[in-house]
């Protein structure tokens, strides 16, 4: 555990602009007032207002978003789970206060399931011909491009697709993890912690793993000798290896010892290594003045598909070394940070690994940070780096209350999110690429250690801003979806408003950012750009367009925080399908599910059908905790 014993005003899961606690955001409901103080709220008010009212802290879930949990789910965050810290020197009873507060207007316990189970056994399809998506990219360079025979989808199907089934995620409002699809099912994560594998046609249920803690990245599914198996990582930094057939245990191991580590990105597999990126929350746990800041740094941990065994750990930067105290006395460390967000790319010819990093924590800033990064498959050792943005150290203490563990020269908190696409130019040569918060799109050249080909500014970008979460390429092109969301002070009483705990009222702005770009790979010329096609003013609504982007030949998806999901014309940018996904769905395992923004991971498309998660709850979005199935009218 990090050697601190509570963050003071802000939760542990309130992650700026890139991670948050999703298995604590509900949606809000109506309650009778009761002007009696709760014994809760004054604890509530100390401890975690100050992140999660009005999106003073950015991408932490609203007050009203935290009320409908069970209470034993509050009560194990605040004892065991991401929140641990927070509850750490609060008594039991304290405890039991803040779980009563918020659970205050929870709805009444929801009856059993019905039974989804699949009434026919059929084991795992392992043709290869069998259609697949596999992992965060559907390969190991993370192109999150999907060829004819596997797609099955030709472009005048698109318009024709509609729900086949629909799966809703018990107790959640966030859906943050992409879906694979392999051997006939589909294998999926959940904000509460779940694991399931489900029937790829129809959606029943073949088998759920309970990993206890939030599982956020896609799952990648590996074989061997010993038959399919499913690896995962979870927000507190535990990878796993599950029968997949099965679902029963096979291995987990810690991967990075440090209390902040996390698994935010996809394990990608390669010749039976299985390269875990590594992500932190230290970021936020630096908001507490006493908490010694920073020490996190971002890596990639490669174990042994087999065993789970640990054969390297290649570190972004040397250890943090002492670097003075804050203005209360607390000791002081760096350089720090660089997280990994995102799945690594393998070149299995050059024999490398390449991923994009995260902003330094602390000062002095690190110069591996919002960085390519390159390690030798072998060893771990750091070949090479190529820094984009330069001194960007930044923490949530430079939102909270108590700013001691802000940096003296606070960064824009420029992360990359997206992971780099490994792509084989025209004239023989190769690219790196990916898009960056700053708004900027690179493209490096991995043989000549990183060095710049080319860069494109398509947003302006901000901590929520440019391009989140990954690019796709078909080849021809390169699809960048804008975020650039904006949050814009409005008056008091506003629909779908905030009251933030500085006094105004915040709203996201329906006329600020989104758009999909198509980008020459070889120049970085826009070959065409597509405007967001308007936002309406139902609350929660953006055009920014976070979520990562897909294609398949002739067509590419983008999902915005408006909740539609929207297929372009590859060739011309022109929108040939349009969806809403903001309404409420008949599920197939019984559970209430609603749609939802579409942030984070990505659509899917195998054998002929389109799988993407619709809800995500954060600063004002709209929740949801819908898995969604299209094929073409339905069948």
């Amino acid at each position: 555990m990090a050697p601190f014993s509570r963050l003071l005003d802000v939760s542990v899961h309130c992650v700026s602009a890139t991670f948050a606690l999703s298995a604590l955001i509900v949606a809000p409901s109506a309650h009778a007032e009761d002007t009696t103080p709760h014994p809760g709220e004054a604890l509530y008010q100390q401890h975690c207002a100050s992140c999660h009212e009005g999106g003073a802290v950015a991408r932490a879930p609203e007050t009203a978003s935290l009320r409908q949990l069970p209470p034993e789910r509050v009560r194990f965050a605040l004892t065991f789970g991401l929140m641990n810290q927070q509850g750490r020197d609060l008594t039991q009873s304290q405890i039991g206060d803040v779980v009563r507060y918020l659970s205050a207007t929870a709805v009444a316990a929801a009856p059993p399931l019905p039974d989804s189970s699949c009434r026919d056994p059929g084991p795992l399809q392992r043709d290869a011909n069998v259609p697949r998506w596999n992992g965060w990219g559907a390969d190991i360079r993370q192109h999150r491009f999907q060829a004819a025979d596997m797609a099955q989808l030709a472009p005048n199907d698109v318009p024709r697709l509609k729900l086949r089934w629909a799966f809703g995620f018990p107790n959640d409002t966030r859906a943050s993890a992409q879906p694979t699809v392999w051997g006939g099912r589909i294998f999926v994560g959940s904000a509460g912690g779940k694991v399931y594998a489900l029937d790829a046609k129809t959606g029943c249920q073949r088998w759920m793993f309970d990993a206890g803690f939030g599982v956020r990245s896609a799952i990648t599914i590996g074989e061997d000798d010993r038959g399919a198996t499913a690896y995962f990582g979870d927000q507190r930094g535990e990878a796993y290896a599950l029968d997949a057939e099965t679902g029963k245990l096979i291995w987990k191991t810690r991967v990075e010892p440090h209390a902040g580590a996390v698994i935010t990105g996809a394990p990608t597999l390669a010749d039976g290594v299985l390269y875990v990126p590594v992500s932190s929350l230290e970021e936020v746990m630096a908001a507490d003045p006493r908490y010694p800041c920073c020490s996190f740094r971002g890596l990639i941990a490669a174990l042994d598909a087999r065993s789970g065994e640990v054969r390297w750990r290649g570190y972004v930067a040397p250890s943090a070394q002492s670097v003075g105290s804050n203005s209360i006395g607390t000791p002081l460390f760096g350089p720090s940070g660089g997280a990994i967000w995102s799945a690594p790319s393998v070149d299995g010819a050059h024999q490398r690994i390449y991923a994009t990093t995260g902003d330094s924590y602390s000062e002095p800033p690190s110069a591996t940070s919002d960085a390519f990064v390159a390690f030798d498959l072998a060893s771990g050792q750091l070949a090479w780096s190529r820094q984009m943005t330069e001194g960007d150290a930044y923490n949530v203490a430079c939102n909270a209350r108590f700013t001691n563990n802000c940096p003296k020269t606070k960064g824009p908190d420029f992360d990359f999110g997206s992971s780099p696409m490994l792509v084989d130019l025209a004239d023989g040569k190769r690219a790196l690429i990916a898009g960056q918060k700053s708004g900027m799109v690179h493209a490096l050249d991995p043989d000549h250690d990183g060095a710049i080909l080319w860069q494109r500014r398509i947003g302006r970008g901000s901590s929520l801003g440019g391009v989140q979460w990954g690019a796709a390429t078909d080849g021809t092109n390169i699809y960048v979806a804008l975020s650039d969301v904006g949050i814009k002070p409005v008056p008091a009483g506003t629909a779908g408003a905030q009251k933030s705990v500085f006094g105004n009222t915040l709203k996201l702005d329906p006329a600020q950012g989104g758009g999909l770009y198509a980008l020459n790979p070889a120049t970085g010329e826009i070959v065409w750009h597509t405007p967001h096609p308007g936002c309406d003013e139902r609350p929660g609504c953006s055009p920014a367009q976070s979520a990562a982007v897909t294609a398949i030949p002739g067509v590419v998806f983008s999902g915005g925080l408006d909740g539609h999901l929207r297929a372009y014309a590859a060739a011309t940018g022109a929108i040939i399908w349009d969806l809403d996904t903001v309404k409420d769905y008949t599920t197939v395992n019984g559970t209430a599910a609603h749609g939802g923004s579409l942030d984070g991971p990505g659509p899917v498309v195998a054998g002929g059908m389109l799988y993407v998660n619709s809800g995500y709850a954060n600063y004002g979005t709209m929740p949801g905790n819908a898995l969604l199935a299209f094929s073409v009218e339905g069948q």
